[in-house]
Parts: C-alpha cells; structure tokens; sequence
C-alpha cells in the first residue's frame, strides 16, 4: 500500500511506518497531520489514479520534529569586477512519519 501526496510544491511517494522531511509545516512535536493532496492511491492490485487529486483519499502523518538542514553557502563571482558576494542559507523542514494511507 503506497501513496503519492503533494506538500510544499514536492511529490512524495509515501507507505505507512515512512519517515521523511517535507518543506516546513505549522505544528508542533507529535501533532497528527493530514494530507488530502493525493495524486495516486494503490493498494495491491488497485491503483486510483486522481485528476488532479484522488476523492475521499487521505494520508496521516505524525511530525517527529521540526528542525533546520545544513548551511548552503551561495557565492557569487564575477572576474576582472571584483565582485564577491557569499551568503548563507539553512533551510528549515518538519520531520515526519506516515500512521496511515486511507
């Protein structure tokens, strides 16, 4: 039993008991989500297919934590200009995993 959810602009093929980061969402730890964004539902040898979204489709999720990625350094060079710019860029994400594909 699968499911692909759309959140945060980004398509995730989920199954229960999965954990993985998804763009930030308003939660706090141990909180139960709900995504009615389905795409695709399958389970064994029947496959749902939404147009956008599958109806009546839901996928739960508890957040484990929200956090903070590694700093990406963003530099930018321009030669015979001198110019140099450097940046920094710590991306911030929840932390999930699937209860359950309905």
């Amino acid at each position: 039993m699968f499911a692909i959810i759309e959140t945060g602009g980004k398509q995730f093929k989920v199954s229960p008991e999965q954990k993985l980061k998804i763009e930030k969402v308003k939660g706090d730890k141990g909180a139960i989500l709900s995504f009615d964004k389905i795409l695709l539902s399958a389970d064994g040898d029947s496959v749902k297919i939404g147009t956008p979204y599958v109806e009546g489709a839901k996928v739960e999720a508890e957040i484990l934590r929200q956090a903070r990625d590694k700093k990406i350094i963003v530099f930018r060079y321009h030669s015979k200009t001198r110019l140099r710019k450097k940046k920094g860029h710590r991306q911030e994400f929840t932390e999930i995993k699937i209860v359950s594909v309905k």
